[in-house]
């Protein structure tokens, strides 16, 4: 130890302390966190001001990165050269930033991952907006403060003129912290500061009008609202982004084509672990993965094998890859030097309050400027008008100094005036230049009141910012890349969707559409029908159901399993299209089948989801009730709604008040009818009670219908066979006698029909009153829509009438009423080939044979 030192002992906790909090503020204040003023870290203010003081201008040719980053590491940013040029290369990176602030040239690396070319072979210059971001530094507009080594001067913030912060984003990890900010579209963010400029009090509801969402480079789908909105009202969420995607079809295979993934996911890995999953069978159904990626535009083509539903296999890689990725929002940006959680309003806020400053400082210079200039020429003035005074004082002086001496006795100048005077050249002895000055000088007057007016109002400040920023808005300015899906039930959404009725058609291969109810015509009965939805080779349709857009629709599926839709979800199509597969829309298992549906009112409404009621029904009889308010929780893949035995499975399901009558009807022509509080409310997972004993093996049910006690006077049970025979009943007679007498579930039933070999075995069973249509399908695909009233009303034993005449081995499909149209075309319906007026008459003969056969 040398002499007069001496050593000082220290705890080494209290040491590593103090070191690590100096260490953590330091990377906190000026490494990691970005400026709410400027959206800048302190490695991207560098850079763009080196490139600023080496006048590498949008306008001036490109310099290579390699000198870029010399200047910045040797005047300001003491730290490595791969930090400085990894933060330039991102300012060039069209898929990281939303507005780029770097034009480069080479390789800046790509969306797979690559890295850039080494910094002496790329080039880069500044790009138009990082001009308006430093726009009016030399004004005086903002503190500077010295580099590290004392020597130079660098900006503490820059003057910006756009918001950068928001359209930019900005992320970064630093000690005990991290910010995580998402980028927005340049439009809506000015559209938004311009409306809190008129109302500083706005809503962030109201601003969420104009600043819809987060807008990701790479676009993708932006998939639910919530995480979004609570986002922008508190600083945190979580953003779900999916792939942009489409089906395409070639050669028989469907194929799921990628056309823009999800922000900071590298497409690359995305395909390699993908592929990985597909090799591990954790992924089914799909042959060959392929990147058709060029200079056009991102598309990635998943070839699907034959058997594979396209939905099902999106879902999978939704679920498993990066497909579907989430953006954890966590605004947190330095403000007045300290971290700060920040929600949309504020970051807007604080954009608004630095412009502001900045105004009314460069204002302030550019008055200075002025005051100073108008100073010069009141001198200038005053020489020219005693000039030859001015010159023979001049030419007696010995030296300048005495010359400026004489001007400031003589004319009551400053030493600033006398100064010019003596420097003036001869040539602005001219009259031409004389008026010039005068010209001047009024106009230099005219704009230090402006300056004036400016400094002393700031309704003309705050104008003059919106004027900026409709000015950066009309030069930068740009359509959305991230479209919003609004999850189901999204009120905004609503809104916009008038509440009509419609048809829904769901085919036998599963393809359902929605159609406007006014496409389908009435025909009289025996027609032949009309040509109906176009379906694939042995598909044919095989439910029909009319309900309005705003209403729940619940899916029960053959297996047990109920899922949800609004009625406006569902894929519109014209009455000949085929529609889209269900699997496309709700995450039904392959092998699954959709069997029955209720269409609900609002199931937010505790009062009605508490006072109704599901009853299901299956092939072998069972039947079970089960609260509504049980269905009334929406989830993605659905939920069990009846646990089905082995060789059974779910046939109807309908919606009733909790006093109905329940009807179930079997294939050999015999039907049960019991009070539905004989049967008790079950949870979602019980498989229910015996409904009906069937009378042989082959026997099984085709329908359940449910009747409220008001409407059993008026109601009547319209029965159909496969060959097309059908009539109507009355569930109570004129004598008010029960036709169908109430017995206890679990029975044999009663006759609904006699089944003979000509009327085939009975597949529908319907409730109707006078005020009903009725539309028959075929399995080849055709309908006809008749008026219920054109059939009579006949006892519960008979054969029925002919409702349609049966081209070849056709067979009905499906039956179903719908509402009856006040005015309906009214369309003949031919006579088929071969079924002439006396087979018809015939047919109605038998029926009035058979009325008074008893049981």
């Amino acid at each position: 130890m040398s002499d007069g030192e001496k050593l000082i002992p220290i705890n080494i906790e209290d040491e590593m302390k103090s070191a690590y909090i100096d260490y953590s503020m330091s990377v906190i204040v000026s490494r990691a966190l970005p400026d709410v003023r400027d959206g800048l870290k302190p490695v991207h203010r560098r850079v763009l001001y080196g490139m600023y003081d080496l006048g590498v201008f949008s306008n001036r040719a490109h310099k290579k990165s390699a000198r870029i980053v010399g200047e910045v590491l040797g005047k300001y940013h003491p730290h490595g050269d791969t930090s400085v040029y990894d933060a330039m290369v991102r300012m060039a990176q069209e898929w990281s930033l939303r507005y780029l602030l770097i034009d480069g040239q080479g390789n800046f690396g790509s969306v797979d991952g690559d890295s850039p070319a080494a910094m002496r072979y790329t080039e880069a210059r500044m790009k138009k907006m990082s001009e308006d971001i430093m726009a009016d530094i030399d004004k005086e507009t903002v503190d500077f403060q010295l580099n590290f080594d004392d020597t130079l001067y660098e900006p503490k913030v820059m003057p910006t003129r756009v918001p950068n912060l928001l359209i930019n984003g900005a992320s970064g990890i630093a000690v005990g912290m991290a910010t995580n900010m998402p980028p927005h579209n340049l439009t809506e963010v000015v559209d938004g500061t311009l409306a809190y400029i008129d109302n500083n009090d706005i809503e962030i509801d109201e601003l969420i009008t104009h600043i819809k969402a987060p807008d990701f480079p790479t676009g993708g789908v932006i998939y639910g609202y919530e995480g979004v909105r609570e986002a922008f009202k508190t600083g945190r969420g979580r953003i779900v982004i999916r792939a942009k995607v489409s089906f395409e079809e070639s050669n028989g295979r469907e194929a799921i084509i990628v056309s823009e993934i999800p922000y900071q996911v590298n497409k690359a890995e995305m395909i390699k672990k993908t592929a990985d999953l597909i090799n591990e069978k954790k992924i089914e159904g799909i042959s060959n993965i392929r990147d058709e990626s060029d200079r056009n535009g991102m598309r990635i083509v998943y070839e699907l094998k034959r058997d594979a539903v396209p939905n099902v296999v999106l879902n999978t890689l939704y679920k498993f890859t990066a497909l579907q990725s989430s953006f954890s929002v966590n605004n947190i940006a330095l403000v007045n030097g300290r971290p700060q959680m920040l929600n949309v309003k504020d970051l807007i806020h604080y954009f608004v309050e630095h412009r502001h400053d900045v105004v009314v400082r460069r204002t302030q210079f550019e008055l200075r400027k002025a005051e100073e200039r108008a100073h010069i020429l009141e001198g200038l003035i005053i020489a020219s008008d005693n000039i030859d005074e001015v010159i023979a004082l001049i030419r007696s002086s010995k030296d300048g100094d005495e010359a400026r001496t004489k001007l400031i006795e003589r004319f009551t100048l400053s030493e600033i005036q006398a100064r010019a005077i003596v420097e003036m050249r001869l040539r602005q002895l001219t009259g031409l230049e004389q008026d010039k000055l005068r010209a001047e000088y009024e106009e230099i007057m005219k704009l230090i009141q402006h300056l004036k007016d400016l400094l002393a109002s700031k309704e003309l400040r705050m104008q003059l910012i919106k004027d900026e920023l409709i000015e950066i808005r009309d030069k930068y300015g740009d359509e959305r890349r991230s479209t919003i899906e609004y999850s189901g039930g999204d009120v905004s959404i609503e809104d916009l969707i008038a509440d009509e009725n419609v048809v829904i058609t769901i085919s036998h291969a599963g393809y359902i559409k929605r159609t406007n109810l006014s496409e389908y015509k009435t025909q009289n009965r025996g027609g032949v029908g009309q040509k109906s939805a176009g379906t694939r080779d042995q598909d044919f349709l095989e439910h029909l159901f009319v309900a309005t857009n705003h209403q729940y629709l619940l899916f029960f599926t053959q297996k047990g399993k109920c899922f949800w839709m609004r009625v406006y979800e569902i894929p519109e199509g014209s009455k000949t299209s085929k529609g889209r597969a269900i699997q496309n829309l709700i995450n039904i298992e392959s092998d699954d089948k959709v069997k029955a549906f209720i269409c609900t009112q609002d199931l937010k409404d505790e009062e009605y989801i508490n006072s109704h009621y599901v009853i299901m029904a299956t092939k072998q009889g069972q039947v079970k009730k089960t609260p509504l308010e049980q269905y009334s929780r929406p989830r993605q893949n659905g939920i069990n709604a009846i646990t089905i035995r082995e060789d059974d499975e779910l046939l109807e399901a309908k919606l009733t008040n909790g006093e109905s009558q329940v009807l179930v009807a079997v294939k050999s022509g015999k039907l049960v009818r019991f009070e539905e509080e004989k049967t008790r409310p079950m949870g979602r997972t019980a498989s229910g009670v015996r409904g009906i004993t069937l009378a042989d093996d082959k026997d099984e049910v085709i329908g359940m219908v449910s009747v409220n006690k008001d409407d059993i006077n008026d109601t009547q049970l319209l029965v159909v066979t496969e060959n097309g025979y059908g009539k109507r009943t009355k569930l109570v007679d004129e004598d008010g006698e029960d036709v169908y007498r109430i017995t206890n579930r679990g029975g044999k039933g009663v006759k609904t029909l006699n089944i003979t070999e000509k009327t085939g075995a009975l597949i529908s069973i319907n409730a109707v009153t006078d005020e009903d249509d009725l539309m028959i399908i075929n399995k080849s695909g055709l309908t006809i829509r008749m008026e219920v009233s054109d059939l009579r009303v006949m006892g519960r034993a008979t054969q029925g009438v002919r409702l349609i005449n049966i081209k070849g081995n056709d067979s009905i499909a499906a039956v179903t009423k719908v509402m009856k149209e006040d005015e309906v075309e009214e369309v003949e319906g031919e006579i088929v080939d071969g079924v002439d007026a006396d087979e018809m008459n015939d047919a109605e003969t038998s029926e009035d044979t058979t009325e008074e056969t008893q049981e």
